[in-house]
């Protein structure tokens, strides 16, 4: 049986913890920063748990995680 492959993209953007929930960080902070303000930036640069119905998707991608 061959090695299966880890999806490159998503190994990138989620990391699995040790209970086993897929942790993602929060989009829109790549730009156009100066038009946010002070409470979104600091909200945006905490990380969040990747919803419910899109796990099972993620964890294919990532088979050793």
């Amino acid at each position: 049986m061959p090695k299966m492959k880890t999806n490159r993209g998503a190994a990138k953007r989620f990391r699995i913890n040790k209970k086993g929930k897929v942790k993602r960080s929060k989009a829109y902070t790549s730009h156009l920063m100066s038009a946010k303000t002070n409470k979104q930036k600091r909200n945006l640069r905490k990380s969040t748990l990747v919803h419910a119905s899109d796990v099972r998707r993620v964890k294919r991608m990532l088979p050793y995680g």
